[in-house]
């Protein structure tokens, strides 16, 4: 029996290690990338309605250099035809279809960041969600060294409930140190 109690608290131990080291090394790799890269390089839009590709096409006329990344949302033909409509060159633009939910909009993007040496991004959402998006985003982005200038955009829409915000916050730190969100859960 002191054998199993042992092997608990170890195992508990670790986990509490392993969180109290992240919540450490995060701030530290964020202020890094802030250091490094202060003004944002590209955009990340958290697709989800038609408002957010349509604020994106608009801010990024006038921030012309930044490439922008939007992460599933409406169809790719919805999205092309606000981006032509806006002039926005479609080399700048990635629609990238892979993200399933909030937490894999950054997971599925955070290695493409790290390839193009992107450490800092604009992020935009609407603001009843930025909350739970800027708490995924400090763990996956800033564990990864990218930091990132949230933009909320204005929505009518109550705030994301807390346990949404834990919820993913957790799935985040589950992918942290396993590289699985979790995602494929929902869909058991």
């Amino acid at each position: 029996m002191t054998t199993f109690i042992f092997k608990h608290r170890f195992i508990l131990l670790s986990l509490i290690s392993l969180i109290i080291f992240s919540l450490i090394v995060i701030p530290l790799r964020l202020a890094i990338a802030q250091y490094q890269a202060p003004y944002p390089q590209a955009i990340l839009t958290l697709g989800g309605s038609p408002d957010r590709e349509t604020f994106t096409a608009q801010f990024a006329k006038i921030n012309p250099s930044l490439e922008i990344w939007v992460s599933s949302g409406i169809s790719n033909e919805q999205a092309w035809q606000i981006f032509r409509t806006a002039d926005i060159a479609e080399e700048r633009v990635h629609l990238d279809r892979r993200a399933t939910d909030t937490v894999t909009n950054f997971t599925t993007l955070v290695d493409d960041f790290k390839q193009k040496d992107i450490k800092h991004l604009y992020l935009i959402t609407s603001s009843f969600h930025m909350p739970r998006s800027v708490a995924i985003a400090m763990i996956v982005l800033g564990s990864q060294g990218i930091t990132f200038t949230s933009i909320p955009i204005p929505s009518k829409e109550k705030p994301e409930p807390t346990i949404e915000i834990l919820r993913d916050s957790l799935r985040a730190l589950f992918w942290l140190f396993t590289r699985h969100t979790g995602a494929s859960l929902k869909h058991r």
